[in-house]
């Protein structure tokens, strides 16, 4: 007869003694990946559990994908700090945390003072299966100034700006503001993270490259 397996009791924060840190649920992580010649795996601590006497602490961990291991691959419009929220969970041990991190919507990493390494961004749930994104587009406001031929000036003297590529019209329009200052929702921006370039983005699952963590 098969030993019966011992329960394992639910915690709500565990010490991460080589990092000195506490972990709780709902935080975000860096994990020591299997090559350590890759990036460190970026996940969500889902839950928390340890053994009856407290110990082999593990983690339900929900992976972030960086785009190149998305199905398609990076693309032109993906920030370099940029990650999707995928449908893919482990079970791992608490001891493969090496540090935690930040992951901000779009809007709050925008309003970054300063980017450090431990800052991410998400925009997109991703389905490790399919290669489908949620939302498969998202609104983009924000152009580097020089990327549509300007400078910092002009775009400072803009009300509106209607994308050649983008706008329906298929050229580019400008309406020039006669107002002293920048109105607080112009929608031209110096931002120099990420580099998107475009005001509506479609994703599409493309190639066939696709990478489980474990």
């Amino acid at each position: 007869m098969a030993k019966a397996k011992a329960p394992r009791r639910p915690l709500e924060s565990c010490t991460i003694k080589h990092i000195n840190k506490t972990i709780n649920a709902g935080d975000c992580v860096l994990m020591r990946p299997a090559d350590q010649s890759n990036p460190q795996y970026v996940a969500r601590i889902e839950r928390i559990d340890a053994d009856a006497r407290g110990g082999n602490v593990k983690v339900l961990a929900r992976w972030y994908y960086r785009p190149e291991e998305s199905i398609g691959g990076r693309r032109q419009f993906h920030g370099s700090k940029e990650l999707f929220l995928s449908d893919h969970y482990d079970v791992q041990s608490a001891d493969t945390i090496e540090g935690k991190c930040t992951v901000h919507s779009f809007k709050s990493y925008t309003k970054l003072d300063a980017v450090g390494n431990d800052d991410f961004f998400c925009r997109f749930e991703y389905n490790s299966s399919t290669g489908a994104f949620n939302p498969d587009r998202v609104a983009v406001d924000w152009f580097h100034p020089a990327c549509i031929e300007m400078t910092a000036e002009e775009a400072k003297r803009l009300d509106h700006f209607f994308c050649e590529t983008c706008s329906s019209e298929g050229k580019k329009k400008l309406r020039n503001s006669h107002a002293a200052s920048r109105p607080s929702d112009t929608k031209v921006f110096p931002i120099p993270r990420p580099s998107i370039h475009f005001r509506w983005i479609q994703n599409d699952a493309g190639g066939d490259k696709k990478v489980h963590k474990s």
